[in-house]
């Protein structure tokens, strides 16, 4: 079985997409229902999970589904199922969310999850990871911010928004936040580029590995003690973001790893505490304050440098709800010395993934595994954006500008820098200057923002044929499904221009084709095939059309190249078809 993060990186050019519909203006999410209160009615005063009722009952809410633009259009969802299709109202510029459901059966309350839930909810993602531009995951509450974590970790090189919410009140009753709460999470699932595993609550969209559950009797049921929201909707249907570096952005330069199976292992400290994880090989500690425990106790000490020693990775982690662990104390200095991995600021949902997650790669030794223990692998710890600060009021551009403006304050610079990137980057992505583009990012700027028509840098460097330009911005985590306002991608722009490397890098970074360029793809092919035009068609096979997809008249390319006599055109997409087939 293929990693989840190998699938996500190596897209499937067979699966099935929908053609019949896919305007400029929609967009598409996959909401994976696994239960909770959301969706939940009382039976004798007690809330239970009730199978095929959810979509049904959101079908009667004009604020969750058009009826009448879903007749107009014909719409139904990527495998031919209107049942379980729905459209909200137009949003801003007219834009539309398609949602289509995926429901579990049976439902689950949330304290029922197992690491096989998470897994399958994993599998889901990957499953449909072409065909949609973003997913919503239902879940209860309880251990909603265990599976964020999970997922976070399992979902590698991630480069559309999945979004997990619920609600603290069933949907159905009059004063639910369900509503707002599945509403929030379709549109930002739906419209906004975060590439990232997020959990929506209350208004806030929180990074997944951040968040912990804090009130049972609240909306505010979540909180995200040590990172502020990456964005939070006002009134009126406002979005305020927070500053774009808090977006996390993966750096696709990372090798690939292995399926992790997430088996939690978590202790409370007592003396039986390194005994009892002699079998697991992982332990979780939770102490005091910036993470101490009592340097009295030299017995407890010696038993726990005797583990670790043995190759038992035991993590420290502060029992307070803000703060980090560090070495402020002697008493937390001696755990350091014992061997035990500070867990910085995360949160101990956060730790618990991230250690089944990394003891389940296979091939790695222990220091390895410690050193992944340490880095920032999915934002789920701080980081130190001193430096990036530093070079921003080192740059002499920026100098120049700020001096000009007589500004010095640290927000106005970012400002200046935030306004300035999005030219500046394209500009030299146009002209191939990595070094430029280096100078750029080093400032702290997002090289993943788009000039006035939506082209970021990678659209530009893909449509020029800069393969240099494009690696470094895939290697820094550009977003790689970011649309212009034309709704092209930066792999539509290097499938236009004939850039063979750039999409086959592209295409290996995780890039496909849109559903607009799929519902035209054989009639281009088509076209291609007529004019006897062998590298049109291997570019637009290497970037996942499949060549067997009929035009509007519902000839083939390999049809139209055999009775127009095309015979290199013939022979090429033979030779591909038999590719194909020996690779299923």
């Amino acid at each position: 079985m293929t990693s989840l993060g190998q699938a996500l990186s190596n897209p499937k050019p067979s699966m099935r997409y929908c053609t019949t519909h896919g305007s400029r203006n929609e967009v598409s999410v996959l909401v994976i229902n696994t239960g909770g209160t959301i969706g939940m009615k009382s039976h004798g005063d007690v809330l239970e999970p009730e199978d095929n009722v959810f979509v049904e009952g959101l079908r009667k809410l004009t604020t969750f589904h058009d009826e009448r633009y879903a007749e107009e259009t014909c719409m139904y969802d990527f495998y031919g199922n209107r049942d379980k299709t729905l459209v909200l109202p137009a949003y801003k510029d007219n834009k539309r969310v398609v949602y289509t459901f995926l429901e579990y059966s049976p439902l689950l309350d949330s304290s029922n999850m197992t690491t096989e839930d998470w897994a399958k909810i994993g599998m889901d993602i990957e499953k449909n990871y072409e065909c949609y531009d973003g997913f919503v995951i239902l879940h209860g509450t309880d251990t909603m911010a265990y599976t964020a974590s999970a997922l976070s970790f399992m979902c590698e090189h991630l480069g559309k928004p999945v979004i997990l919410t619920g609600s603290q009140v069933p949907i159905y009753e009059i004063r639910s936040d369900g509503r707002d709460n599945l509403q929030g999470a379709l549109l930002m699932a739906g419209l906004f580029h975060i590439p990232e595993v997020c959990l929506y609550f209350r208004n806030n969209l929180y990074r997944g590995n951040r968040v912990t559950k804090v009130d049972a009797g609240s909306f505010d049921a979540f909180t995200s003690p040590n990172l502020s929201p990456l964005a939070n909707f006002q009134l009126g249907h406002g979005v305020e973001s927070q500053p774009l570096q808090q977006v996390w952005r993966e750096h696709r330069a990372e090798p690939q790893r292995g399926p992790a199976e997430a088996v939690p292992w978590h202790h409370r400290g007592n003396r039986e505490v390194v005994p009892a994880a002699a079998h697991g090989g992982r332990v979780v500690l939770e102490t005091y304050g910036t993470g101490n425990a009592p340097d009295n106790r030299p017995d407890l000490l010696a038993e726990m440098k005797e583990a670790t020693d043995r190759g038992v990775i035991i993590i420290n982690t502060t029992q307070c709800l803000r703060g980090t662990v560090s070495k402020v104390y002697a008493t937390g200095v001696v755990l350091y010395k014992a061997g035990l991995l500070p867990g910085v600021d995360m949160t101990p949902e956060a730790v618990l993934s991230k250690l089944s997650y990394v003891l389940a790669i296979e091939g790695l030794d222990l220091q390895t595994k410690k050193k992944m223990m340490a880095e920032n692998l999915r934002g789920e710890m701080m980081a130190d954006l001193a430096g990036a600060m530093l070079n921003l009021r080192d740059s002499r551009f920026i100098q120049v500008i700020a001096k000009s403006l007589s500004i010095s304050c640290r927000e106005e610079l970012v400002a200046i820098r935030d306004a300035l990137t999005p030219p500046l980057a394209c500009a030299t992505a146009k002209i191939g200057d990595v070094e430029a583009l280096k100078s750029t990012q080093e400032m702290g700027s997002n090289l993943s923002v788009g000039d006035y028509d939506g082209r970021t840098p990678l659209h530009i460097a893909a449509s020029e044929g800069h393969l240099k330009v494009v690696q470094y911005l895939l290697d820094q985590g550009s977003t790689i499904h970011s649309r212009d306002r034309y709704g092209d991608t930066p792999l539509s722009n290097a499938v236009r221009f004939r850039r063979k490397d750039i999409v086959m890098v592209l295409r290996k970074g995780g890039a496909h084709l849109s559903r607009e360029q799929l519902a035209v793809s054989g009639t281009e092919l088509c076209s291609l095939a007529a004019n006897g035009d062998p590298d049109g068609l291997q570019i637009w096979h290497l970037a996942g059309a499949d060549l067997n997809t009929p035009g509007y008249d519902g000839q083939t390319a390999l049809s139209v190249a055999t009775g127009a006599g095309k015979l290199e055109a013939v022979a090429l997409i033979n030779r591909l078809l038999s590719a194909r087939d020996q690779d299923k």
